[in-house]
This record gives structure tokens, C-alpha cells and sequence, in this order.
């Protein structure tokens, strides 16, 4: 088993990174350039970069942001938010982005993922599952709009399919716990492990370190956070070093 990546998350909007609890009250947490740098001389595994806005607004990511945060960064950079056709994935890489995330526009028309990962390799689609609990037949729900609006998707039917249109990773944020700083939703993390061939990515709801080792033993192959790095509240190596004496194996 490869070993586990620790991933700090850029949320960003109007330029700015922001984080918020259960995606609403977003407040500003510092230039994403700034951060991505930081991080980057933290030792963090890989960057993900999204853009919040870009799907609500109707608008593409900013590439400009992209490029600069490439620029700075020496890992593994993700990029979503905005991305609705196989150009935005072109455009999106040739700015410096290694992977590219979609939810949104991948739930409007589930052929954009078959023709990105066919087009640049399933290694560069990462599906960005934004889930809830809801009235679905497994109980959990899949959400659009930065986790606004709830779709009519049953979670687990919906990673089934990803993976057979080319996911490469799967981003699995859960929205009930996504900044409450309680602990990542070991639950979904450990169901969508058991459903899941490609590497999966657990994000949202990390507050203590202890978080990061139960997270790790759900089988995730990654773990994702945002508020608690922006905040300082401990550093990537701080987590790095719990995971270690946990016997959790990090790069």
C-alpha cells in the first residue's frame, strides 16, 4: 500500500483563500500564493487549489492564481472549481495544474469524465465528491454548488459509475462535518473504501491531531484539511510526526 499523503486544501474565492463550517460563513484566511508556498516548505504531499466560486458564479477558474501557485510549488498541485468542458482541463494543466477535480460539471454530464481521463489519462481526474447524509438508498447524498444544493444522486451509485467513466482518485469531503473541526466522517471514509479501486482522499471535519491517525485507519489513502493548517493550529509536520508514532506509513 502506498504510503498516505497529507494534503492541505486552498479554498479559495474572489482571490483569497477562505474557509468556513458546513460551507457557509466563509472568512478570509490569507493569499493562496502565500499559503501554497508555506506549505509547500511544511513538506506537504500535494496541493489542492479550488476555486469556490467559479461554479456558483459561472465562471472558469482563475488561471492566473494557478500559475502563480505553480510557480511556488514543487509537489503535486490539484485544481477545481469552474471546470465544465475538456478545454478548462487543457488550459487548467498547461497553467501548472498536475490533476484536475471535478464534481459539479462531471454530475451535469458524466461524458466530460470519460473524455478527460481518455484525453490526459485517469492519473489527472480527481472526482470531487461533496457528500451529505440524506434519504438515498445507501443514506448518503451528493451534493453540487460548493455543497448548496443537494442532487437526487445516491453517493455510493454515483462513485460506482465515476470509476468506470476514468476517475483517477476520488475527494471524498463530507459536508456534515466539513469545518466543524469534530473529526473526519470515519464512516463514509471507511464505505467509500470498500466501493473504491482508485485512491481515495478524506476531507473535512479535521480539529486535533488524533483525527489524522483514526482517519488513517479508515484505509484512506490521503488526508485532506484546510482550516486547521490556515489557522496554525499545528503545522504538516506536526501531523506527519502523529501519523508516524501511529505506525501510519507517510512519505
Amino acid at each position: 500500500m502506498p504510503a498516505l499523503r497529507v494534503i492541505p486544501c486552498l479554498d479559495v474565492a474572489a482571490g483569497r483563500v477562505v474557509k468556513g463550517v458546513n460551507f457557509e460563513n466563509l472568512r478570509d484566511s490569507g493569499d493562496p500564493v502565500e499559503l501554497a508556498a508555506n506549505y509547500y516548505a511544511q513538506s506537504a504531499d500535494e496541493i489542492t487549489f479550488l476555486d469556490v466560486s467559479a461554479t456558483v458564479q459561472n465562471r472558469g477558474t482563475m488561471m492566473d492564481v494557478v500559475s502563480s501557485c505553480a510557480e511556488q510549488v514543487f509537489i503535486p498541485l490539484t485544481v477545481g472549481g469552474g471546470v465544465r468542458e475538456l478545454a478548462d482541463v487543457s488550459r487548467l494543466l498547461a497553467s501548472g495544474a498536475d490533476k484536475v477535480s471535478v464534481g459539479s460539471a462531471g454530475i451535469a454530464r458524466p461524458e466530460l469524465l470519460r473524455e478527460i481521463s481518455q484525453e490526459h489519462g485517469s492519473q489527472v481526474l480527481v472526482i470531487s465528491l461533496d457528500i451529505k447524509r440524506a434519504d438515498t438508498k445507501s443514506g448518503f447524498g451528493v451534493t453540487t454548488h460548493g455543497g448548496r444544493v443537494l442532487t437526487e444522486l445516491d453517493a455510493f451509485e454515483w462513485i460506482e459509475k465515476v470509476q468506470t467513466l476514468g476517475a483517477g482518485e476520488l475527494l471524498v469531503n463530507s459536508i456534515d462535518a466539513d469545518g466543524t473541526k469534530d473529526g473526519f466522517d470515519l464512516v463514509l471514509t471507511s464505505k467509500v473504501k470498500e466501493l473504491s479501486s482508485v485512491p481515495v482522499i478524506a476531507s473535512g471535519g479535521a480539529g486535533e491531531l488524533e483525527h489524522f491517525v483514526e482517519a488513517a485507519q479508515t484505509g484512506a489513502d490521503a488526508l485532506l484539511a484546510a482550516s486547521v493548517f490556515h489557522d496554525n493550529k499545528f503545522t504538516i509536520s506536526q501531523v506527519k510526526d502523529a501519523l508516524r508514532k501511529a505506525g501510519v506509513e507517510i512519505r
